[in-house]
């Protein structure tokens, strides 16, 4: 598929995915005989996962990283395992954060809800 398509199903710009292949989040892009880059199902399923991350705050050097090991290989499972482990951790302990403040929130707005002049 082109790159205007491929945009379209990853939510992401022809800007930005010509960044991720410069800085080798994507990488063995096929072209055409046109040399336009020809991008795959794979390569969406790949693109998708890069915005997981990045939606749950994976820095892009740590996502670069990840997509380093990814390519040297089945050799290199277990430490994106673990990588994937740290992140999810990290994701935890922020969503524990993010559901006291809503309830600190809820408490503030029942307080002025149920003390209205």
């Amino acid at each position: 598929m082109n790159i205007s398509t491929f945009s379209e199903l990853t939510g992401l710009s022809s800007h930005t995915l010509r960044y991720y292949e410069k800085i080798g989040l994507l990488s063995n892009i096929s072209r055409n005989a046109s040399g336009h880059r020809s991008y795959s199902a794979k390569d969406v399923e790949w693109v998708r996962f890069i915005n997981r991350l990045r939606d749950t705050g994976m820095p892009l050097a740590k996502i670069r990283h990840y997509a380093d090991l990814r390519e040297a290989g089945d050799t290199t499972f277990d430490t994106r395992c673990t990588l994937l482990e740290q992140h999810r951790d990290a994701l935890k302990l922020r969503l524990e954060k993010e559901r006291e403040h809503l309830q600190a929130l809820d408490a503030k707005i029942e307080y002025y809800q149920s003390h209205k002049p």
